[in-house]
């Protein structure tokens, strides 16, 4: 199973504790189209803090979701999570080729990989000579445990899928956030840095990107679940209309100072504390815009919020803003789940020549 090598013709499948997120994309000349996509909600535990606890409930709705989407290939890419990957920058002789350094690699994994060898998935790429040294070469190492990569690909081909490569959460979010560049005020500036914030349903992560990589991560547990849960007590609902409730609205009209407001100031003041402890963390990269991103990244005033306590601009991720879209999809359900599809974005890119 491959890590970095490209593929043609992918879907990217994201799963997180609360949705199957499915994308397939088409190259075009310039660009992509959008050639089918789907989210469909997990139940409550199948997935918790990223790693799956019921396969068959999580193949169950992929399967709904690839009969709802109905791509044109069965060949998907999927992602580990960040937390449960080792990537390693090390160096080389430049003489060596790819299979010499696969040997080197497997011989001194003691010094590289923290847990034993044989339960290791891992893949290399070859970056070029060491600006330190010519006769050196960059090898970036990823590495993760065999049984991580064995539950995605037994869950996938339980939903009647092929896994044809697994990638870094990390890797697919930079390259998805490399089709936002272009609307930023900021893009790419070597001496500064963008906040990609990605509200999820039970986590808030806070990545500094600069010159297209990630430098700096902090997740928090806090999301639009507590929203929900919130609502959910406050006006005696089920689990289901709460969350119905908090997207459609309609609730009582003490529902935004009672409920809403607090929630986006507990919301704020996580990526107050985050943006804080990246400068305390010695880090001198100026941030100068922020980014949200994740399916409660569009929590009505929160981006204006954010806004008005970091006095930075604030926008909401679509990376398919320039992309053509098959006009089979529902264009406005697409731009409505955009914020979220970050991951499956980046992990579909890799089907591009």
């Amino acid at each position: 199973m491959r890590f970095l090598t490209p593929n043609r013709g992918l879907i990217g499948i994201d799963i997180t504790s609360a949705t199957v997120k499915l994308l397939e994309l088409k190259p075009t000349e310039h660009n992509y189209q959008v050639e089918s996509y789907a989210v469909r909600p997990l139940p409550e535990g199948t997935v918790i803090e990223r790693r799956i606890q019921d396969i068959d409930a999580v193949a169950s709705v992929l399967s709904r979701a690839v009969e709802h989407a109905k791509p044109s290939t069965r060949k998907v890419a999927v992602a580990v999570p960040a937390s449960a990957a080792i990537t390693k920058m090390l160096t080389f002789p430049a003489v060596l080729d790819e299979d010499a350094i696969e040997e080197r690699i497997i011989a001194e994994s003691e010094r590289h990989i923290p847990f034993p060898f044989n339960e290791v998935a891992f893949d290399f790429q070859c970056l070029g000579p060491s600006t330190l040294d010519p006769d050196e070469q960059r090898v970036l190492l990823v590495a993760c445990r065999q049984q991580d990569v064995v539950q995605l690909t037994e869950t996938l081909e339980r939903a009647g899928l092929e896994p044809a490569a697994v990638g870094v959460e990390t890797f697919a979010m930079e390259r998805s956030f490399a089709m936002l560049q272009r609307e930023l005020q900021t893009p790419g500036a070597p001496e500064s840095g963008v906040a990609l914030v990605d509200i999820g349903a039970n986590m808030n992560a806070f990545h500094v990107i600069r010159a297209g990589r990630i430098v700096y991560s902090r997740d928090t547990v806090f999301g639009g679940r507590q929203l929900t849960d919130a609502i959910q007590e406050r006006y005696a609902l089920t689990m289901k209309e709460a969350g119905f409730a908090k997207k459609r609205g309609g609730l009582p009209d003490d529902y935004y100072a009672e409920v809403l407001t607090p929630f986006l100031e507990t919301l704020v003041q996580q990526v107050g504390r985050s943006l804080q402890l990246y400068y305390s963390a010695g880090r001198h990269h100026e941030i100068k815009e922020i980014v949200l991103a994740g399916g409660s990244s569009v929590i009505p005033g929160f981006a204006q919020r954010l806004a008005e306590d970091s006095g930075m601009r604030v926008t909401i991720a679509n990376p398919f803003q320039r992309m053509a879209v098959n006009k089979r999809i529902n264009l406005e359900a697409l731009t409505s789940d955009a914020p979220a599809m970050l991951t499956a974005c980046g992990l579909a890119m890799r089907g591009a020549p």
